[in-house]
């Protein structure tokens, strides 16, 4: 319990806005888990690749592949200094002026490079027409993505009918897949109702659901199945499913097309990211959704 609570205050005080690929997960067990926690008798996916994103103070563009098809392809957050060292292709904040029209937002509250970063080009996504995706990439384990659910859950709400909210969990290492095959389970049966008792088992109970075998974790995660009024059998089942295994290989491919190096993380319509530091606060993260979602909706 003791290492638990350290390392859950370790987590809070690393960042105001958000976890990064190397955070670890509250009362994770040491040593073993990180390496281990993936699901019973599949393979450990590979690393999203790329260089690491700037602080939440840099404003920077974000460069996608051009020539990803939908649901792949990594992208390359380029380096807001335009440094020697800066991926190919990548542009200076000088740059950001010259944006295509589409991704500037005149006379608006919220600006391209300091509250948002935009993604060019603009990524497909699966909203049908006339909607607009809001995508939170989040990781169950990170209390900064527990810090802002219940704004999530009480936007949720009250949310514009043109708004498709879509949440997928980060996929940096087995840790994050094991968790990210909880949530697909829970979503393929039915109960992510159950979500927000997820984040409390983790942050409140200092139960990580992830143990240090494979057959560990799928236990303990059956046993907060159980405990919830879930059918272990129909829980067994949804795990291991062809459902829940192409969900997470899109987990993957949205962590890479998006070079995802911290959560969580706001994507409205593929065209713009954004976060708690970006936008100034939970509330203002909020505000900025809804009024960039509605400018999209607009076009």
């Amino acid at each position: 319990m003791k290492r638990s609570i350290i390392l859950l205050l370790a987590l809070v005080s690393a960042s105001l806005s958000g976890c990064s690929r190397n955070s670890p997960a509250p009362g994770s067990p040491a040593g073993s888990t990180a390496a281990s926690a993936s699901a019973p008798a599949q393979p450990e996916p590979p690393q999203a690749t790329g260089g690491s994103a700037p602080p939440a103070s840099a404003p920077a563009t974000t460069q996608a592949d051009a020539s990803a098809p939908s649901g792949s392809g990594p992208a390359a957050v380029q380096n807001p200094n335009g440094s020697d060292d800066a991926p190919a292709g990548t542009t200076s904040l000088e740059k950001i002026a010259e944006l295509p029209a589409q991704h500037q937002l005149p006379n608006a509250k919220w600006k391209a490079g300091t509250n948002y970063d935009p993604v060019v080009p603009a990524q497909p996504t699966a909203a049908q027409a006339g909607k607009v995706e809001v995508l939170e990439v989040f990781w169950y384990a990170c209390p900064h993505c527990y810090a802002l659910e219940p704004y999530i859950a009480a936007w949720r709400k009250s949310k514009p009918a043109y708004v498709d909210f879509v949440r997928v969990p980060v996929m940096w290492g087995p840790i994050h897949r094991a968790h990210a095959q909880l949530y697909y389970t829970l979503k393929e049966l039915g109960r992510n109702d159950l979500d927000g008792k997820v984040f409390e088992t983790l942050h409140q109970q200092q139960n990580p659901l992830v143990g240090d075998t494979p057959d560990d974790t799928f236990a303990r995660q059956l046993q907060f199945a159980r405990e919830n009024g879930i059918d272990p059998e129909a829980f067994r089942k949804a795990y291991t499913s062809f459902a829940v295994n192409s969900d997470l290989q899109r987990a993957e491919e949205i962590t890479q097309r998006y070079h995802v190096e911290g959560v969580p993380l706001i994507v409205i319509n593929g065209k713009y990211m954004t976060d708690v530091g970006k936008a100034g606060s939970h509330d203002d993260l909020i505000a900025e959704i809804n009024d960039l979602a509605a400018g999209e909706h607009r076009r």
